[in-house]
């Protein structure tokens, strides 16, 4: 369709459409009689409409792509002891390079991932090493070697190169020797492992490295307290307390007094009964034990319980 440019930019005005061009503003010459008549009002809502077309498709250009990160970040949380352990750190690929020696030095600071620094955050005082490091966020350090690593706790959290480093800041350092893995592993990975009531340990692994150190908790010291805290109190918790007894091979005297205490607030407890034959059984005292068990039993079988139907049969086989 033939036009007439009006030297105006980026709007057509036509018959049935309009559209924007990145020349003249031009019109269909069939219709210059009609927009002679057009005031400027209409003229000026038309040229305000293309220039918002415009910053749309503005906008819409100027968003950022979003793509995977090649390192990405991970966030681990173990509950450990009476707290937990919460580990921040950016996670990079092999993709075909050396790696320890080459793209992560020896002998010099690393930030132990990728990207932001990695942090270690502390529920609760716990023991690395033979050091105490009270509860909170740290940094988490390592300067890498051949066969032995050192693994650096530091109250810096942002350590991201070993300009960053201050070693006044650390507060305590372990050294690891270097486990060699029969394979490799890709993408570099922090785990917390090996975990037990008061300890655990915190493990790096990449390429065929495996390093770790070592965590402990005084988990017993504050269990007894809260235990000695909670029985000078009305509502005493001897369940519990008993159960802890059990599994840690305490006085377990106590324990099944109190296991007795705890069923005569509640008759209908087959699990307090089992938890006293457990005890007495641990005491050498099997006909005791198996007549608890026996009682256990019976009340399960009651309540239709069959996991702890279960568990008085093992614990009679045991028994006899």
């Amino acid at each position: 369709m033939p036009t007439l440019a009006i030297g105006m930019p980026t709007l057509i005005v036509g018959t049935s459409d309009f559209r924007l061009l990145t020349s003249d503003f031009r019109l269909p010459t069939s219709d210059f009689p009609t927009f002679a008549f057009l005031n400027k009002n209409v003229m000026m809502k038309k040229i305000m409409l293309s220039a918002a077309v415009l910053c749309v498709f503005t906008a819409t250009d100027a968003q950022q792509l979003r793509t995977p990160a090649p390192s990405p970040t991970a966030n681990i949380k173990q509950d450990f002891a009476l707290s937990s352990i919460e580990i921040s750190y950016s996670r990079p690929g092999i993709k075909g390079r050396k790696i320890f020696g080459d793209l992560v030095p020896y002998g010099k600071v690393w930030r132990t991932g990728a990207n932001a620094a990695t942090t270690i955050t502390f529920g609760e005082e716990v023991m690395v090493g033979s050091v105490k490091v009270p509860a909170g966020k740290y940094g988490l350090l390592t300067i890498p070697g051949e066969s032995e690593w050192t693994l650096i706790i530091s109250k810096q959290t942002d350590v991201t190169s070993p300009a960053d480093y201050k070693q006044e800041m650390d507060v305590v350092r372990v050294k690891s020797q270097v486990q060699t893995l029969p394979f490799s592993v890709e993408t570099f990975m922090i785990s917390i492992g090996d975990i037990k009531s008061n300890e655990c340990s915190v493990g790096l692994i990449w390429d065929n490295v495996y390093v770790d150190f070592h965590v402990s908790a005084d988990v017993d010291g504050k269990v007894m307290e809260q235990i000695k805290n909670a029985m000078d109190r009305d509502n005493r918790p001897y369940f519990a307390a008993a159960f802890y007894y059990i599994e840690n091979n305490k006085d377990l005297a106590k324990a099944v007094d109190w296991l007795d205490k705890a069923y005569a607030q509640n008759p209908d407890a087959f699990w307090v009964l089992y938890q006293k034959a457990r005890a007495l059984k641990m005491m050498g005292k099997k006909a005791e034990a198996l007549a608890a068990s026996s009682k256990s039993m019976e009340i399960a079988k009651k309540e239709k319980n069959d996991d702890y139907v279960a568990l008085n049969e093992k614990l009679q086989k045991e028994l006899k």
